[in-house]
């Protein structure tokens, strides 16, 4: 991370820089005015040394500029993008050392062409505001690199759930038992439980907040009706934040307030804990090892095994992604969670992890219509079609596969999904994990081979997508009519060119 003394500095450096070049002094020139080495001045505009108060007069005097002037932290109104960058939380909080990146390169990258620095931070700001970006979607879109960087496997949280798991004593035969994580979290770590309040409180209602941690009373609230998975989900991570010390996190489940990157890598550390904890790395291992050696599919392959765990559909998904790169080699995966609020309401893509970064959909501020023949949306709209079970407020889950072929193309991918519906006007979602159909992927799943397998061409968004009389489409393919007439367009215009 840049601290406040490294932005002090390179500001400092970068307005020296820009007054000698406009009074067209040279290095050599304003270093023998001030009586400073060349080699020190260049330090200096590199933002490497900040001098002292009486190098900062002389410098001030040679250049014509007052002494405050020049040791504010004001940059001039061309170079003002590089300090917006530098003064933000971004690369304040950003943690560059995750990425195998020091501060000083960067530093050095800015001080040794600000011009092209503040033209390329200028774009990224601009896309930024026409998107309608905020900070937590750079903080989002960073962890799904840092996850991409590792296959979405991190061997040392695995270690410190056998860590914990050892010195606690603690079974993790399947479903696991939550008593021993109330156990751990009121015995050791002094909380209370509260699980009537937040179904008393409006917001928390109308927000569908999970739960809630007080950190001055310690005292978890968690929200009436949870199924035992996203209890033992709630749990887990409450154990880990506090097991791996981490500090920095957020305290209400779902919250959309970001205030730091160390927040975001911290409440990913604490699911992924969570997760390893529920569901027991070598267990589930063998499970799915049988899974995929059936010779037909079959739903309840899927359904059985989550059920056989006790989790939710989102959790189980999320640990065949830490899980089936690793051990099973299949790299080209990616992990999809699509979110629809009621009955009648858009479908949208709200997670998403691309482990090989070649495939779609991918989320956008397009606001247009996601192609309706891939599984996640086919399942989640069965599963809202499905009569309840008696307790109304019980929503369904389904399970399905589905071989996916992008048009256009041979990009292949066997596609899991898991979707959960209730009554029409409660949220439902599905979450996918796709796997590429390549060499690795028919050597370890039997079941690729089944003809009854269903097989579909998918595109990405109704607008984008050619293909004619599509029974699934949302809307008209109004991208695809405006490329082909500015095709049309500049066809004409070049033959007009070559005077034909």
């Amino acid at each position: 991370m840049l601290n406040h003394g490294q932005v002090v500095r390179l500001i400092f450096g970068l307005k020296l820089r820009e007054l000698r070049q406009e009074r067209g002094l040279s290095p050599a020139d304003l270093a023998r005015t001030c009586d400073v080495s060349v080699s020190y001045l260049n330090e200096i505009e590199k933002g490497k040394k900040y001098p002292k108060a009486d190098k900062i007069l002389s410098l001030s005097q040679a250049l014509g500029v007052r002494y405050d002037q020049l040791t504010s932290l004001e940059l001039p109104r061309r170079l003002e993008p590089i300090a917006e960058l530098l003064n933000s939380k971004l690369l304040k909080e950003f943690p560059l050392d995750m990425y195998g990146l020091e501060p000083a390169r960067i530093v050095e990258l800015i001080a040794n062409a600000p011009a092209k620095m503040n033209a390329f931070v200028s774009t990224i700001f601009e896309i930024a505001r026409n998107y309608e970006m905020r900070q937590e979607h750079l903080f989002l879109a960073a962890l799904r690199s840092y996850q991409e960087m590792h296959d979405n496997y991190f061997e040392d949280l695995e270690q410190d759930v056998q860590a914990f798991v050892g010195s606690h004593q603690l079974s993790t035969a399947a479903p696991f038992d939550l008593s021993q994580l109330e156990r751990v979290l009121t015995q050791e770590y002094g909380y209370t439980l509260d699980r009537e309040m937040l179904g008393q409180h409006a917001v928390a209602t109308q927000a569908r907040l999970r739960s809630v941690f007080q950190p001055k009373i310690r005292r978890l609230l968690m929200r009436p009706g949870l199924s035992r998975g996203q209890q033992a989900f709630v749990l887990g991570r409450e154990v880990a934040f506090n097991y791996l010390k981490l500090t920095e996190r957020p305290y209400v489940s779902s919250s959309t307030q970001v205030r730091s990157f160390d927040e975001v890598l911290n409440n990913f550390k604490a699911s992924y804990f969570a997760g390893a904890l529920l569901m027991e790395e070598e267990s589930l291992l063998r499970d799915l090892r049988k899974v995929f050696s059936a010779k037909k599919w079959h739903p309840d392959l899927l359904l059985n095994l989550m059920t056989q765990y006790d989790v939710s559909p989102e959790m189980f998904m999320q640990r065949l992604t830490t899980l089936l790169p690793r051990h099973f080699g299949l790299q080209s995966m990616f992990f999809l969670r699509f979110d629809q609020t009621q009955a009648d309401a858009p479908y949208e893509l709200t997670k998403e992890l691309h482990l090989a970064r070649l495939h779609n959909p991918h989320g956008n501020e397009l606001h247009e219509h996601y192609c309706r023949r891939w599984v996640s949306l086919r399942l989640l709209a069965e599963a809202r079609a499905l009569p309840l079970p008696d307790t109304a407020a019980a929503p369904v889950t389904v399970a399905g596969a589905q071989k996916s072929r992008y048009f256009g193309t041979e990009d292949e991918y066997l596609c899991f999904t898991l979707a959960r519906a209730g009554t029409p006007t409660q949220p439902a979602l599905s979450v996918t994990v796709g796997l590429r159909c390549d060499e690795a992927l028919h050597t370890q799943v039997r079941f690729l081979a089944d003809p009854a397998l269903p097989f579909r061409i998918v595109n990405e968004t109704c607008e984008r997508c050619p293909i004619v009389d599509c029974e699934s489409r949302a809307a008209a393919p109004v991208e695809i009519v405006r490329q082909a007439e500015r095709e049309a367009f500049e066809a004409a215009v070049a033959e007009l060119v070559q005077g034909n």
